[in-house]
């Protein structure tokens, strides 16, 4: 998942950002519980559910804290080397793990990958690097944390929105005592939020709820429907290592396009040419055969001239949909190569 448990910090980052609340404290937040109940009854929500659950919160300090605390990166600033970022995140540890939870839910995996095209060992990399397998999910109560966030008011409009989607999946069925996440309202095994679980979440395991708390099932397959949404092309591979020659012209290969979402991942990758053109320019897969000659790809070289670079497909976007940062989806990437080795 990555810092702060998975999704958080990325659709954080991206948030808008309002008004601050006047009043931070017990009163001013019990006030503003006011606002958000009937916000919740507003968008369909059961007056049992928020009867059930508003009353119950208290202002919790602790994670508007943490939400403040967390750095700003300038805009100019310098990356640091993948590879450090490497050996952290695709360890032994994580491969044994990942390679022993490939092995006990194959069945069920290879299910998963022929219905949604999505691999079995993309499933599990992005599992372990979420929550390390399943170990680390979080532990702060998600209605709190969500309205706290909320009410503290720099991006009140997503985490009221997360919050409410809480108590839609209350309305759902979800029993409130798994309700339980990171401060910043990822959880379970993928670390969705609450509105992406609403969307995306799936029952793997045929008991008739996408419990991506406790069944290894359900979070695959809600991992691997992530994706499906996100646009993944069967039969592609996420990208691969390449040698590149010295001689290449870096600069004519750069992208003239600016994205607007993320522009630092993205103004690192190349244009995009076919692994064709890619192969006429002399680069050399380290570790696999070429892929078809129009599949398309971009190059990305981390650590700078001299050091492995990678060629990757429109599959690696996706990846970065999950989270928009280069060190994550490649390790993504080169974990789930490991895990199905």
């Amino acid at each position: 998942m990555r810092s702060l448990l998975a999704l958080g910090v990325a659709v954080i980052a991206a948030a808008p950002v309002g008004a601050p609340a006047i009043a931070q404290d017990e009163s001013g937040f019990q006030t503003y519980l006011g606002e958000l109940s009937r916000q919740a009854a507003a968008e369909g929500v059961s007056r049992r559910t928020i009867d059930s659950v508003i009353p119950t919160l208290t202002y919790n300090a602790r994670v508007v804290q943490l939400d403040r605390q967390q750095p700003e990166t300038a805009p100019n600033a310098p990356i640091s080397n993948f590879e450090p970022y490497r050996r952290a995140h695709v360890d032994a540890a994580r491969i044994s793990q990942g390679r022993a939870a490939y092995q006990r839910q194959r069945p069920r995996l290879r299910r998963i990958e022929a219905e949604t095209g999505v691999p079995e060992s993309i499933m599990v990399a992005i599992w372990g690097h979420e929550t390390n397998y399943g170990r680390v999910m979080g532990g702060f109560d998600l209605p709190r944390a969500l309205a706290s966030l909320a009410y503290e008011g720099r991006r009140r409009e997503l985490f009221a929105g997360e919050f409410i989607a809480t108590l839609k999946m209350i309305d759902r069925g979800v029993p409130r005592e798994k309700l339980v996440g990171s401060w910043a309202g990822a959880f379970g095994g993928p670390q969705f939020l609450p509105s992406v679980y609403l969307r995306l979440a799936r029952d793997g395991d045929g008991d008739g709820m996408a419990d991506i708390w406790t069944s290894e099932p359900d979070t695959l397959a809600s991992i691997a429907n992530y994706f499906v949404n996100a646009g993944w092309r069967k039969g592609q591979p996420w990208g691969f290592a390449v040698s590149v020659p010295a001689n290449l012209n870096r600069a004519a290969l750069a992208s003239k396009t600016r994205s607007p979402r993320c522009p630092r991942v993205f103004e690192r990758h190349s244009r995009w040419k076919t692994m064709a053109e890619w192969r006429a320019l002399g680069l050399v897969p380290q570790t696999r055969a070429w892929p078809g000659d129009n599949v398309q790809a971009t190059l990305l070289e981390p650590d700078g001239p001299g050091k492995t670079g990678y060629l990757l497909t429109g599959n690696y976007r996706v990846i970065l949909d999950y989270n928009c940062s280069n060190f994550y989806a490649l390790s993504v990437g080169l974990l789930a190569d490991e895990v199905e080795r």
